[in-house]
């Protein structure tokens, strides 16, 4: 497919339409024709994905170029994004598809590499190395991926979770709401976990020090792959537009409030087990934060302040990704809690243990940053755009 002009089309994307571009013609019969003048001009030489070719096109340098328009002429953008939707979740599933062997390998290589003593005996000279994943510094970068990792995937099947249950309900409203949840969804699953991916990737790096920076090893091929998640089918800034300037008034707010209501029924349910009411606590006080964040952004990006709020989008959709993969997290959690007072079999009782933990971790440790961005937002510091772009630098 190719986005491209009809002559005498409205100026800007009102006057895009969308063509089907073959490199050789197909005749009426099926078979091939003459070539359509569509030429490969040269192969970009990438950072990362290398087993996906890039390359420059050419088309109609000699004149003889057509295409078939799909759809309606100057409709072409609107036609774009019924895949473009899609192709965003599928984005974040491939950061994920990184950063999920990212933490493996590198919780794995933290079980063999051995090296310094253990902290609480780091004054007994007689003490023996041990291997890296007992020094406190290693598990909280581990504990940080695993978090980021599992609440990813839990956020990545429930819109897919979503998606499906819109197309078999038969009730209009209820068909309506999950398409709401899903609209408001895509720009974190696809912002805010690649963002998430890359830094678990970057993590990974740094578990295995100076290892992780040469090619011998698989994390630095995994962190070049990842880098591109930000970049297409949209940028992770555009995302952040996407989010403040179209989902969140989308239905005059009822996705959000669909969702936040979502979260405070899961965080009830967690409230009401023992083993889950401490990480509960510190998401239902940033799931209140975000309901006064949300309200300030949607009146700051209709007010005289729309550059300011816009200059604080990207920090918005941070804010909002960490409190609904707090919520992904605490889900996990709250069934692991039910299943082990059920009396999971032994050998998934470290798992179920593994959720519960790292739910505390991200709520404990992690949301209370979460809360400073919040403030800050609401803060709305307008120097970013007050700037003049001479006093920027760089000439």
């Amino acid at each position: 497919p190719v986005l491209a002009r009809i002559e005498g089309a409205p100026a800007g994307t009102a006057g895009i339409s969308l063509f089907l571009v073959p490199k050789i013609w197909v005749n009426d019969d099926g078979s091939l024709g003459e070539p359509n003048d569509v030429v490969c001009t040269g192969i970009e030489e990438k950072m990362g994905i290398h087993g996906n070719a890039t390359c420059s096109l050419s088309l109609g340098s000699k004149g003889r170029c057509r295409g078939t328009l799909l759809g309606e002429a100057n409709k072409g953008m609107r036609a774009m994004f019924l895949m473009m939707n899609g192709a965003r979740l599928l984005v974040g599933a491939q950061g994920l598809a990184c950063d999920s062997p990212a933490y493996l390998y590198a919780v794995n290589y933290a079980r063999e590499r051995v090296q310094g003593r253990h902290l609480l005996k780091s004054f007994d000279k007689a003490a023996p190395s041990v291997p890296i994943i007992q020094h406190p510094d290693v598990r909280r970068m581990l504990m940080t991926m695993k978090v980021f990792v599992e609440g990813a995937r839990s956020l990545l099947y429930y819109v897919g979770r979503c998606e499906d249950r819109m197309h078999i309900t038969a009730d209009t409203d209820t068909r309506a709401a999950y398409q709401g949840i899903i609209d408001f969804l895509i720009p974190i699953a696809k912002g805010y976990v690649t963002d998430r991916c890359l830094e678990v990737c970057n993590l990974g790096i740094q578990v295995y020090g100076g290892y992780g920076y040469i090619r011998e090893y698989p994390m630095e091929q995994l962190l070049r792959d990842c880098r591109i998640t930000p970049i297409y089918e949209g940028t992770n800034g555009i995302q952040a537009m996407d989010l403040l300037g179209r989902k969140l008034g989308l239905n005059k707010g009822k996705p959000v409030m669909d969702l936040l209501g979502a979260i405070q029924a899961e965080i009830a349910a967690a409230k009401a087990l023992p083993r889950t009411a401490a990480a509960a606590a510190p998401l239902e006080s940033a799931v209140n934060k975000l309901g006064e964040v949300a309200m300030h952004m949607g009146a700051s990006a209709m007010s005289e302040k729309v550059l300011t709020a816009f200059a604080f989008a990207q920090p918005f959709l941070e804010v909002c990704g960490d409190v609904v993969m707090g919520w992904m997290l605490l889900w996990r959690a709250r069934v692991a809690a039910e299943k082990l007072a059920a009396g999971a079999k032994e050998k998934d009782t470290l798992f179920y243990e593994g959720q519960i933990r790292g739910a505390e971790y991200f709520t404990r440790a992690l949301l209370p940053v979460t809360q400073g961005r919040m403030r800050a937002i609401l803060a709305a510091d307008s120097s970013v755009v007050e700037m003049s772009e001479d006093a920027f630098g760089g000439r």
